[in-house]
C-alpha cells in the first residue's frame, strides 16, 4: 500500500497561507502573500523539487486546487511537467467540472485514503483544511513541514481550536537549509500521553 504525504510550507507561528505569491490567497485581508521566497535558497528549492519528483499522484483541497489549476497548466520546467502529468485528485463537495486535465473529484477524506491502494506516493501541498480531515480520518501517513524563520501574526494556521489531539514521531532526520528553513517529516503515532516531568 502507498502513502499520502502532506507537504506544508509554514511559518514559526504556524501560518501556511499564501507562501508563493502576493495574490495567491488574500482571504481575510492577508497582508503577507509571498512570504516564502525571501527565506528560500537553492538548497531548499532543490529539496522541494526532489520531493515533487517522488509523487505519482497529487491530492489537493478545493482552495489549493483552484490556485494550482490557474497557474501550473501554463508553466514549464520539471516541477510543472510533473504536476501536469500525474493524476490529480481534489476533495470537494461543490466542484463539478474541474478545468485541470487529469483531475478527479473526490467526495471526502475517506475516499482519498482509499487511493493508497493505487499509488505509491500521493503528495499534497497546502490544503490545510484537507490535512486536518485526513488526520481525523486516520488516512494521512506523513506530515512534511517545511518550517521557515518568519512570524506573521495573522493568516490561516494548520492547527487551531478543534484540532484532534495526536502525537507524531520523526520519520526522517531533520534537515536545515542555509537561510534557516528546516525540513521536518512526521508520521502519526496515536493519541497524546501525559506524564509528570521529574528530576532524573
Amino acid at each position: 500500500m502507498g502513502i499520502i504525504v502532506a507537504n506544508l510550507f509554514v511559518t514559526l507561528d504556524g501560518v501556511y497561507q499564501a507562501p508563493g505569491g502576493r495574490e495567491e490567497d488574500p482571504e481575510g485581508e492577508f497582508a503577507f502573500g509571498g512570504w516564502q521566497a525571501p527565506v528560500s535558497d537553492d538548497e531548499s528549492g532543490a529539496a522541494i523539487g526532489a520531493e515533487i519528483e517522488k509523487m505519482d499522484a497529487l491530492l489537493l483541497g478545493r482552495k489549493t486546487y483552484d490556485i494550482f489549476a490557474a497557474y501550473w497548466p501554463h508553466q514549464s520546467g520539471d516541477i510543472a511537467d510533473t504536476l501536469n502529468r500525474v493524476p490529480k485528485f481534489v476533495v470537494s463537495a461543490s466542484l463539478k467540472d474541474p478545468s485541470w486535465a487529469g483531475t478527479t473529484v473526490l467526495p471526502d477524506a475517506a475516499a482519498a485514503g482509499s487511493l493508497r491502494d493505487d499509488y505509491q506516493q500521493m503528495h499534497m501541498f497546502g490544503s490545510g483544511v484537507l490535512i486536518r480531515s485526513l488526520l481525523a480520518a486516520g488516512v494521512l501517513d506523513r506530515l512534511h513541514l517545511w518550517l521557515y524563520p518568519v512570524t506573521l501574526g495573522q493568516g490561516k494556521r494548520l492547527f487551531d481550536a478543534g484540532t484532534v489531539p495526536s502525537s507524531f514521531r520523526l520519520a526522517e532526520p531533520a534537515r536545515s537549509f542555509p537561510k534557516g528553513a528546516v525540513s521536518l517529516v512526521y508520521e502519526p503515532a496515536g493519541g497524546v500521553e501525559t506524564a509528570e516531568m521529574g528530576a532524573t
